[in-house]
C-alpha cells in the first residue's frame, strides 16, 4: 500500500511540477517571440548556419567538451546553456531523430515519424525502446517532464509556442526551421551534443558522395527531372525548396524548364488535368499514405490514367517509384545517404 501512494504522489508531484513551470513561463515571457510567428520559411536557405550555431565556448574546437564545463549555443531562440555531454535527449522532429542515431545518441523520448508504427522502416531496429512523445505538432509535455531529459531537441517552425513549457523542463535548442535546411540544422544539433567533429565528419562525407555522384554521372545530368509526390486527394510537383530539392541542387539535376515558372518554391499543387506539366526525361513519385489507404489510392487511380500513361517519361520507361519515407518526410541525414544509394543505382552509376 506505501508503494502505491508513494507513486501516485511522486506522479502529483511531477504534474504539479509541469503545471508551475507553465504558468511562469506564460507570465514572464509569453510572446517574446510572438514577432517572429510565420518567419520560419524566409530563412530556409540560412537556418542554423554556422553563424547560428557557433559556441562562445567550443566553437571551431573539435575537442571533446569538459563533462563537468558548461558551453552556451547559440540557436533560433537565442542561446541555451548546456552542461557536459547530454545522455538523456528528448528530440521534437523527424530530422531531429536521425541526426541522434548518426551521431550515435538514442534518445529517451522523441516524436513519431509521420508514418510507421510508429518509426519509420529504415530507423525501427534503431528506435527500439525509445518513448513516443507526441506528433511534431504536438509534443506530450508531461511524458517529456517524465523522462528527466538533461537537453531537448526541436525546431521553432513546428513548437516555438511550448518553447518556454520546454526551457522549463531542460536545456532546449530549436533549429530556425525543416524546409531544405537539414545540414545546417544537422550541425546545431551536434554542437548541443557535444560532438561538432563527428558531425563534421558526417556532412563532409555526405558531400564527398554528393561531388563524387556528379563527377561520374557527367552526360546523364542533361536529363530533366520532375518530383511528384500523390496524396489523399491531391498531386504535387515539388520543387526546389524540399529535401529533394537541395539534394538535386547539390548533385547538378535540374528540372523541367516549364517548371521554372511556377511561383512556389516548395510544391506546385496541380489537378489530373495538368498531369503533362510534370513530363520529364524521368519522374521519381512518391505517396504519403497515412494508414487510411486514401493516398495509395490516388496513386493507383492515376498510374492507370491515360494522361499519366501518355507522359514520355512513363513511355520511356523512366518514372520510377521511390520511398516517401526517404525521398521527402524523414527528411535527415540518415535518409539523404538512402536517397543517394537510390538515385546511384537509378542512374547506374558505381559508387
Amino acid at each position: 500500500m506505501s508503494a502505491i501512494i508513494s507513486k501516485k504522489f511522486a506522479s502529483t508531484f511531477s504534474t504539479l511540477l509541469i503545471l508551475f513551470a507553465v504558468v511562469l513561463a506564460g507570465c514572464g515571457q509569453s510572446g517574446s517571440n510572438g514577432g517572429n510567428a510565420g518567419n520560419g520559411n524566409a530563412n530556409a536557405a540560412n537556418a542554423g548556419t554556422e553563424g547560428n550555431a557557433g559556441s562562445s565556448d567550443a566553437a571551431g574546437s573539435n575537442a571533446a567538451p569538459d563533462p563537468a564545463a558548461e558551453r552556451t549555443v547559440k540557436d533560433a531562440m537565442g542561446e541555451a546553456v548546456i552542461k557536459g555531454t547530454p545522455a538523456r535527449v528528448v528530440v521534437l522532429t523527424n530530422e531531429g531523430t536521425e541526426a541522434l542515431l548518426a551521431l550515435g545518441v538514442k534518445p529517451v523520448g522523441a516524436v513519431k515519424s509521420w508514418t510507421g508504427s510508429p518509426w519509420y522502416d529504415h530507423i525501427a531496429k534503431d528506435m527500439e525502446g525509445v518513448t513516443v512523445v507526441g506528433e511534431e505538432s504536438q509534443p506530450n509535455l508531461e511524458l517529456i517532464a517524465s523522462l528527466k531529459p538533461d537537453l531537448i531537441i526541436g525546431n521553432k517552425m513546428r513548437q516555438e509556442k511550448v518553447y518556454e513549457q520546454l526551457k522549463a523542463i531542460a536545456p532546449t535548442v530549436f533549429s530556425e526551421t525543416l524546409r531544405g535546411a537539414w545540414q545546417s540544422n544537422f550541425k546545431l544539433y551536434a554542437e548541443a551534443l557535444g560532438k561538432k567533429a563527428e558531425g563534421d565528419k558526417i556532412i563532409a562525407d555526405y558531400d564527398a558522395r554528393t561531388a563524387d555522384f556528379k563527377a561520374k554521372a557527367g552526360d546523364k545530368l542533361k536529363d530533366k527531372v520532375s518530383v511528384v509526390r500523390f496524396m489523399a486527394g491531391k498531386i504535387r510537383i515539388y520543387l526546389s525548396d524540399t529535401f529533394t530539392g537541395v539534394a538535386f541542387d547539390k548533385l547538378g539535376i535540374t528540372r523541367p524548364d516549364n517548371q521554372n515558372a511556377f511561383k512556389e518554391t516548395f510544391a506546385e499543387e496541380i489537378t489530373k488535368e495538368r498531369m503533362p506539366e510534370a513530363d520529364a526525361d524521368k519522374i521519381f513519385y512518391f505517396t504519403y499514405d497515412t494508414g487510411d489507404g486514401k493516398g495509395n489510392q490516388m496513386e493507383q487511380d492515376m498510374l492507370k490514367d491515360p494522361l499519366w500513361q501518355s507522359l514520355k517519361a512513363v513511355k520511356n520507361g523512366q518514372a520510377y517509384r521511390v520511398s516517401d519515407a526517404i525521398w521527402n518526410t524523414a527528411g535527415g541525414v540518415i535518409a539523404a545517404n538512402l536517397m543517394l544509394d537510390d538515385l546511384y543505382k537509378l542512374y547506374d552509376i558505381q559508387p
